[in-house]
């Protein structure tokens, strides 16, 4: 229970607050959109993806990433995205490899099949992107994708 307290906000208003909250909305329009997404996948093939796999995927660069610079974009510890690395390892979509530049360090890289995954997601995003555009019309779909272009340059750049 709450303590009462004068000058304290009432617990409507706090609710209020918490229900009208714009990351409250943009969270749930994230998850919306990586839920339709993961469902696509799936009826491609991409059976045992989830999403926590979506916070390592999409941060893995074409010629590979180290363990630790993924972690840092996806702003999580390195033992969790080992983790998750690992498990799509297990899944058949990324592999470990030496490093050319430095043999001590590690390169996540994709396999054909991590290969076949970025090619459907590749569809999916623009098959998603035509949905939300016949949902909010072309010039709002084009105004949201600004907005949201804006805000993320103003805040700190996640990769």
């Amino acid at each position: 229970m709450a303590p009462e307290n004068e000058n304290a906000v009432s617990r409507e208003m706090l609710e209020e607050l918490r229900a009208e909250h714009i990351g409250r909305l943009l969270l749930h329009a994230q998850r919306a959109f990586n839920t339709q997404a993961i469902e696509k996948l799936r009826a491609r093939g991409h059976a045992g993806l989830g999403m926590a796999h979506t916070a390592v995927l999409p941060h893995v660069d074409l010629d590979g990433t180290r363990i630790t610079t993924l972690a840092e974009r996806a702003g999580m510890t390195k033992q969790g995205m080992g983790q998750l690395v690992s498990d799509l390892e297990r899944l058949g979509y990324l592999e470990r490899t030496t490093d050319p530049t430095d043999r001590r360090a590690t390169l996540v890289t994709f396999t054909p099949s991590g290969w076949r995954f970025l090619r459907d997601a590749y569809d999916v995003k623009r098959e998603l992107e035509a949905e939300y555009a016949a949902l909010l019309g072309a010039e709002r779909f084009a105004e949201l994708r600004e907005t949201l272009e804006a805000l993320s340059e103003h805040g700190p750049r996640g990769g």
